[in-house]
């Protein structure tokens, strides 16, 4: 597993922990976890929540009154340091 997918997983396994289901998948450029955030979380949970989630390169809550709360983290995954790391139509 890349390096973003054991931070993600870490992640992940401390929002679980603190109740909240989570999702996590692998896409080409990072991983990803979301997690459903219930609308009674103490000011406590939240803080641990929130240590969780400062181990991501990004993060951020989405809020609908259609479809609740979720937390969102993103862990980037590193980039290549030789080859072709762009493709052809990379410019350096």
């Amino acid at each position: 597993m890349p390096a973003s997918g054991v931070s993600a997983a870490a992640i992940a396994a401390r929002l679980s922990a603190l109740g909240l289901p989570t999702r996590t998948e692998e896409h080409p450029r990072h991983t990803s976890v979301e997690a459903e955030v219930p609308d009674a979380l103490s000011a406590e949970s939240w803080r641990e929540v929130l240590d969780a989630v400062a181990e991501a390169d990004r993060f951020g809550l989405l809020a609908t009154s259609l479809n609740g709360r979720t937390l969102w983290a993103v862990v980037r995954k590193a980039v290549p340091t030789t080859g072709d790391v762009g493709g052809p139509s990379y410019q350096r």
